[in-house]
């Protein structure tokens, strides 16, 4: 058993005990020790994976008044709390234990914080998106506010091409910049990207897919974004690498496309910017702009949570986070694909891929602590170490998906440009 030992005779100390033991029942201090404001300590009774700092008498009646899907994460997020050692293990035992309150357990709750100071909360940058949701401009104003941190934050736990999206960990492969080529080059293989062919990629990030389809396969790659900051940041490392007479980045929509043709067409991680409502014409809009013929890989994140309802993110993640943001069931999204015309050929999910990609930009972010601080500011820090972990703990549980589908559109009468079988595309990396 974990034994308190209260430093001072403050009262709202030992609330704060009670009420951490009444949320984390069985679990309370099992594997994880606490650290009061006044000196208070809780050790483990186990092996301590983190201990969980709190740092004011008035911080958990902000963490745990409800909703606690944002309240706790603002208070993580701007110091209230703050948890050393493995930030992804806090997110699971929180989670779990705020998913065992039942209705009653959540009025003695309320009534337990109401005894703690009701001091104010720290602010956060906050996403106050106008518009209709899912316009053009509304969208832009959604990834802007995403990526607008300098790219050195970025920098600090992404690979040395900042490729931010689930990296692909083949046999043998234990670092990140490996693993993250190595999912260029599966996907660029996937496709069966030629010399000599055009490739568009949809939310094209810093360009990574962009120099490699160029450099290494000899295609014609275009890449459009929303954000303007990875758009300079995009053109200024395909100008570095000397790609830019086979290699340009545009500021511009999906719905922008016009009858512009591609022979391949690659979208990763953009998907779940979309929108439900608004995916027959993400698809449309990529199937009249792919050849016949053509191959389109769509790589993104999708809602595998037992009940899901419409996929729209909310709390913690929406406002702070990925504002508007959908996650789509993967057979919502196929059928809405092949509704449009394209033929499914190959779907994968990379689930435990994406976990192991989460975790090594945990260990980055916080080994580059220092760096990411100086970019960006302590608050942005403690908001992507939370996102990151979050995320991670989603993956792992299978909350969350990310899948690779390779769609084709048939010739005419009915051809597809794919050999019988897979063994080309494994044997590539053999």
């Amino acid at each position: 058993m974990s034994a308190e030992q209260f430093a001072t005779r403050d009262p709202h100390a030992r609330i704060a005990v009670a009420l951490l033991r009444f949320i984390f029942g069985d679990d309370y201090a099992r594997d994880f020790g606490i650290v009061l404001w006044d000196g208070t300590r809780v050790k483990a009774s186990g092996v301590e994976r983190f201990t969980l700092h709190v740092n004011t008498p008035g911080a958990l009646r902000a963490a745990f008044t409800p909703p606690i899907d944002l309240a706790a994460g603002r208070a993580f997020a701007t110091g209230l709390l703050d948890v050393e050692g493995e930030m992804e293990h806090a997110v699971d035992m929180l989670l779990r234990a705020s998913r065992a309150l039942h209705a009653r357990d959540v009025v003695r709750l309320v009534g337990m914080v109401r005894r703690l100071p009701n001091n104010p909360t720290p602010r956060l940058r906050e996403a106050r998106l106008r518009g209709r949701i899912h316009s053009r401009s509304r969208d832009r104003a959604a990834i802007d506010f995403h990526y607008d941190q300098p790219a050195e934050f970025y920098r600090s736990f992404l690979d040395g091409d900042m490729v931010y999206s689930c990296a692909y960990w083949d046999d043998g492969i234990e670092s990140l910049e490996d693993a993250q080529s190595a999912k260029l080059d599966y996907i660029l293989h996937k496709l069966r990207l030629r010399a000599g062919e055009r490739l568009l990629d949809i939310g094209c990030g810093w360009g990574a897919l962009l120099v490699r389809a160029a450099q290494r396969f000899g295609a014609t790659a275009l890449g459009i974004t929303l954000s303007g900051k990875q758009h300079d940041e995009a053109r200024r490392r395909i100008a570095a690498a000397g790609a830019a007479d086979s290699a340009r980045v545009e500021l511009r929509d999906y719905r922008e496309l016009g009858n512009e043709r591609f022979d391949k067409i690659v979208s990763v991680g953009m998907f779940e910017h979309v929108g439900r409502s608004h995916l027959r014409e993400y698809f449309r809009a990529a199937y009249r702009a792919l050849r016949p013929g053509g191959l389109f890989l769509n790589h993104g994140i999708s809602d595998q949570s037992e009940g899901r309802k419409d996929g729209k993110v909310r709390g913690f993640m929406r406002r702070f986070v990925f504002p508007d943001g959908e996650l789509v069931a993967a057979g919502d999204a196929l059928a809405i694909a092949e509704r449009v015309g394209f033929e499914v050929r190959d779907v994968e999910n990379l689930r435990e891929h994406y976990v192991r990609t989460l975790r090594a930009w945990i260990g980055n972010l916080e080994r580059n602590r220092d760096a990411a601080v100086s970019a960006a500011g302590e608050r942005a820090y403690r908001l992507w170490r939370l996102y990151l972990a979050g995320s991670a703990q989603g993956f792992r549980v299978g909350r969350l998906g990310v899948f690779q589908s390779l769609l084709a559109r048939p010739n005419p009468d009915g051809r597809v440009e794919l050999p019988p079988t897979r063994r080309e595309l494994y044997g590539y990396m053999i």
